[in-house]
């Protein structure tokens, strides 16, 4: 770990995870579908990872984009996918549910914090559309979640540095605050500085050219939103390795 700032990279392959590694970070959160904020990784992926990674290994149980507030059968689906977590020896599981008032879920985020120990619980960014942030950190506390991942309900951390300040204040060590949410080598000792964080989460990608020699522009797989058909954007080693140099040491 970089000082005493802790760096979690967001990845979404085995490919960036083994990048993350290399570049220094503390810990890799490992997800899929980052263009939609991020959704459960597949079975072979976390196999994979947990095979080969040597770091700290977190797992995000989101069964689907969109909003956090999730049917029954959604629910049982994230409560399969925990224990697979658990299954493959996961150190922690990131998860998040809300009632349809804005308010954090208590009763299911319950079952699921039951469900996942020894394994640390991340309360991810739902916080961040929850009705009342500094609420719902005193739920979270109550049910004795490890984390929250927050950008202080603003698109990106550098914006929400006020948000993220008062919940680290409010926090007072009975729960760790960690900042995510658009941060990069550039701004993390900004942010750090600024919102007292001791724990930063960001993805550190860069686009990788397709190998695909053969192209067809007519016929893309994605709908209006879609990433580049012939790039892929994975976790960098260099820029992990600049974000690290970039935290401070204190």
């Amino acid at each position: 770990m970089a000082g005493s700032i802790l760096f979690e990279a967001c990845v979404d392959s085995l490919e960036s995870a083994l990048a993350a590694a290399a570049g220094g970070a503390d810990r890799v959160e490992l997800c899929a579908g980052l263009l939609e904020g991020g959704l459960t990784p597949s079975d072979g992926t976390l196999r994979l990872v947990r095979q080969r990674l040597t770091l700290p290994l977190h797992v995000l149980i989101r069964p689907r984009g969109g909003d956090f507030c999730y049917s029954e059968t959604e629910f049982e689906v994230m409560r399969l996918d925990l224990q697979r977590a658990h299954a493959l020896e996961a150190d922690g599981v990131v998860l998040g549910i809300l009632r349809p008032d804005g308010t954090v879920d208590r009763e299911r985020t319950a079952v699921l914090a039951e469900l996942a120990r020894p394994m640390s619980v991340t309360f991810h960014r739902a916080i961040d559309v929850a009705r009342d942030p500094h609420e719902a950190l005193e739920v979270l506390i109550g049910l004795g979640i490890d984390r929250v991942l927050t950008s202080g309900q603003e698109a990106t951390a550098l914006e929400g540095v006020e948000g993220i300040a008062a919940l680290v204040q409010q926090a007072a060590d009975r729960i760790m605050v960690m900042a995510g949410a658009g941060i990069t080598e550039r701004n993390v000792a900004r942010i750090v500085a600024q919102t007292g964080v001791r724990e930063v989460h960001a993805t550190a990608r860069a686009l990788q050219d397709s190998r695909m020699v053969h192209r067809n522009p007519r016929c893309p797989m994605g709908g209006a939103l879609r990433p580049e058909e012939y790039a892929v954007a994975t976790t960098s080693t260099e820029r992990v390795c600049a974000l690290v140099e970039a935290l401070p040491s204190s």
